[in-house]
C-alpha cells in the first residue's frame, strides 16, 4: 500500500524552504525535505510528507562536519534519502537556518551545542519561587537575542505566588522590550497571552531550568500530557528533570511548540550581539561617557558609574553586565586560539605530506622501489 502523504506546510514548510531545496538538491539521489522532531545524540526522528521515520546523518556527511553545530537539530530542515521497504532514512544536506539558540558545551575543546533550531519565538520559562532569578534570566536573553529568535519571559506557577506584579517589574527592568507574562496551568491563569503567540506554522521553543514547570506549560497547551511531568519541592525547587532530550510537538491550534531538556547554567557560546541587546540599557549610558574606551571602573566623566550612584543602574544587572562581558572575551580569545592550533596542525600536515612525496619521487629517481 503507498504511504498516504500528508503536508509538511503545518510543520513550518513554505516557499523559503522550498527556495533553498531547489538550490541545492541533489540531482542523483531523489532527496525529498523533513523536519527534524526529536534527537537522540546521532539518532534523530523527523517527519516527511509519507510520515514520521528514524534518520542518521551519511558517513560523508559526518566526516565533512567540523563542529557540533554542523549536525541536524531540533526545529531544523534537512534533505534526506527514505529507504524503500523500512522505517527508516539517510540525512545528506541540511538547509541553511533562519535562527538558532546556542550554548558552548561542556568539556575543555570549546564547541558549540545547537538548542532549538528555526524557531520564531523562545519562552524563556522562570517559576515564581526559588527558582527565580533576574541574573539567569539575562543570560538566557544574551543567548536568545543572538539566535534571531524573539525572546517572551514567562513567569510560571502563580499560584505560588502573593504579588507576581513585584516579580514582573524586576524582569522588566532587567529586559527592556521584552514581553514579560505570568501563568499559571494550575489556576488555568495566562493563557490568553500565550495565544498569539502560537500562529500555525510557527515555531515557539522553550527554556528555562529544571522544575521551572516547561513540560507542565507544555501539556497546558496541548490540553493533554504529551510530556511526563515529576514533582518537585517547591520550598527550595529541587527535584529531578523530566525531559532528557529535545522534542518539537504540535498543538492543537497549529503551532510548533519544542520542549528542551533543564540547564542548571547557561554557557554562553560566541554572543557579542545578544549581549549588547540585553544590555541595551547600560550600553546606551556609555555612550554619554567621557572616553570612548571608559571601562565603567573609576574614570573621570563615567556615565555608568554616575548612574549607579544615582541609582538608576541596578548594582546586580551591571555587575553581570561585566561578567558576561568577560566571560564572552574569554571565550573569543579561546575560539582564535583554537583556530590557530588548528591552522597549524593543518600546515605542518601539508608540509609533512610535500615532503613524504618529494622523497618519494627522489628515491623513484634514484632506482630505489619501497614498495
Amino acid at each position: 500500500m503507498k504511504p498516504k502523504q500528508m503536508s509538511l506546510t503545518k510543520y513550518g514548510w513554505n516557499e523559503h524552504w522550498q527556495g533553498h531545496m531547489d538550490k541545492i538538491q541533489d540531482q542523483h539521489k531523489p532527496l525529498v525535505p523533513a523536519r527534524v522532531t526529536a534527537q537522540f545524540s546521532k539518532q534523530y526522528r523527523i517527519i516527511t510528507e509519507t510520515g514520521e521515520r528514524t534518520a542518521a546523518v551519511t558517513g560523508k556527511y559526518e566526516f565533512e562536519a567540523t563542529s557540533r553545530a554542523d549536525f541536524p537539530a531540533v526545529g531544523d530542515w534537512v534533505l534526506v534519502e527514505l529507504l524503500q521497504g523500512e522505517p527508516r532514512a539517510v540525512i545528506h544536506r541540511l538547509l541553511p537556518r533562519l535562527s538558532a539558540m546556542t550554548r558552548r558545551e561542556a568539556g575543555s575543546i570549546p564547541d558549540e551545542q545547537v538548542i532549538a533550531a528555526n524557531t520564531d519565538t523562545i519562552f524563556i520559562v522562570s517559576a515564581l519561587n526559588q527558582d527565580f532569578n533576574v541574573r539567569k534570566i539575562e543570560r538566557y536573553l544574551i543567548s536568545i537575542w543572538e539566535s534571531g529568535a524573539q525572546p517572551v519571559v514567562l513567569l510560571t506557577k502563580a499560584d505560588l505566588c502573593d504579588e507576581p506584579e513585584d516579580y514582573v517589574s524586576k524582569v522588566s527592568s532587567s529586559a527592556p522590550g521584552v514581553p514579560v507574562h505570568v501563568v499559571s496551568s494550575v489556576q488555568d491563569q495566562g493563557k490568553e497571552a500565550i495565544t498569539p503567540y502560537l500562529v500555525p506554522g510557527r515555531a515557539v521553543a522553550v527554556t528555562g531550568s529544571s522544575g521551572a514547570g516547561k513540560s507542565t506549560l507544555l501539556n497546558w497547551l496541548a490540553g493533554n500530557e504529551v510530556q511526563r511531568v515529576q514533582g518537585i519541592r517547591e520550598e527550595d525547587a529541587r527535584g529531578r528533570h523530566t525531559t532528557t532530550h529535545r522534542e518539537m510537538f504540535l498543538l492543537p491550534e497549529g503551532a510548533i511548540m519544542i520542549d528542551t531538556p533543564g540547564m542548571r547554567e547557561l554557557q554562553l557560546w560566541d554572543s557579542a550581539g545578544g549581549w549588547e541587546e540585553t544590555f541595551s540599557d547600560v550600553e546606551e549610558l556609555a555612550c554619554d561617557c567621557r572616553f570612548h574606551d571608559c571601562r565603567h571602573e573609576s574614570e573621570t566623566g563615567c556615565a555608568v558609574q554616575q548612574a549607579l550612584r544615582e541609582g538608576a543602574l541596578d548594582q546586580g544587572r551591571f555587575a553581570n553586565y561585566k561578567k558576561t562581558e568577560r566571560e564572552l572575551a574569554y571565550i573569543a580569545r579561546k575560539e582564535r586560539s583554537t583556530a590557530r592550533r588548528q591552522k597549524e596542525n593543518a600546515r605542518a600536515h601539508s608540509y609533512k605530506s610535500r615532503r613524504d612525496r618529494n622523497t618519494a619521487n627522489s628515491s623513484s629517481k634514484n632506482g630505489y622501489d619501497y614498495d
